[in-house]
């Protein structure tokens, strides 16, 4: 665990002290239109159709039906449009084909290892980039990947996978070996150890990628709410007081954190797709 350093605990203070500027603002404005604050309510908006039901969709899943049409769109115009000398839309596709095969299949498994497992790595790679960036398109503004209902799915893929490859090669009982019994380790630290990858290889492996992806997706969306809500309070609720001085900062502050968001989206699913790549490869490494 690493210990806080004076930035983080300024950082802390800061967001602390913006907060309460904000409620203490508000105090008093609502049921007048006033500041509300974003909460986990957001991500379970009320039923659309088949309500009370396993088949329930609500306004999440119409966003992740269209982000899935509008992805498969684009992939089939590129194919259908191909060209030898690519124009600029081909080229970006490419690009992005490319760079899974290359900086995440290739990098992490090499080239002829990683051949077979590109598809899954290209679908996951993308899957999560698109309902990532519905999180920051004006209209849907909530990231597919913000309940942990998809993440999960993607995470349970990862691990069959691993566990599969790695089975299909080694065996079951090699396989159990060479992962929860390491070479080169006294035989006593084993009682402590082998738990640990036991644990590592059931829970750790599929949680750490299912709670980081959902984690950061939330966080974005509540950091942007914030900085959204709060300048519509100062600027329009507020207009004509001295709260209004504060849109000059809130808003700024949306617009820096929508990029921003955008750069994390991608890199949210660079990183799924590449610790999935790296689960699998270690799957069918002889040692660990």
């Amino acid at each position: 665990m690493t210990r806080a350093g004076p930035n983080d605990h300024l950082g802390v203070l800061l967001s602390t002290y913006a907060t309460s500027v904000i409620l203490a603002a508000t105090e008093g404005h609502e049921g007048e239109g006033g500041f509300h604050t974003p909460s986990i309510s957001d991500f379970f908006p009320s039923a659309i159709l088949f309500e009370g039901t396993i088949f329930q969709i609500d306004r999440l899943w119409i966003i992740r039906i269209i982000a899935t049409l509008v992805l498969l769109s684009v992939f089939v115009i590129a194919a259908r449009r191909a060209k030898v000398v690519p124009g600029r839309f081909q080229a970006g596709i490419e690009f992005l084909l490319s760079f899974v095969r290359v900086q995440i299949g290739e990098e992490i498994m090499g080239k002829e290892r990683s051949r077979r497992f590109v598809p899954m790595l290209t679908t996951i790679f993308l899957s999560i980039l698109a309902f990532n960036l519905t999180g920051v398109i004006p209209g849907l503004n909530l990231a597919g990947t913000s309940r942990i209902g998809l993440p999960l799915v993607l995470a349970l893929w990862v691990f069959v996978t691993y566990w599969a490859v790695g089975i299909r090669k080694h065996g079951l009982g090699g396989y159990l070996k060479s992962n929860l019994f390491p070479p080169g380790v006294p035989w006593p630290i084993y009682a402590i150890l082998t738990p640990i990858e036991l644990l590592q290889l059931l829970i750790i492996r599929p949680g750490s990628l299912m709670v980081r992806l959902v984690a950061n997706m939330i966080a974005g969306h509540i950091i942007l709410v914030l900085c959204f809500a709060a300048t519509q309070f100062f600027v329009v609720d507020s207009a004509g007081t001295g709260l209004m001085v504060f849109g000059a900062l809130t808003l700024p502050a949306g617009i820096f954190m929508t990029l921003f968001e955008v750069l994390v989206a991608f890199l949210q699913a660079y990183i799924f797709a590449l610790l999935a790549a790296a689960y699998i490869n270690m799957s069918l490494e002889e040692e660990h």
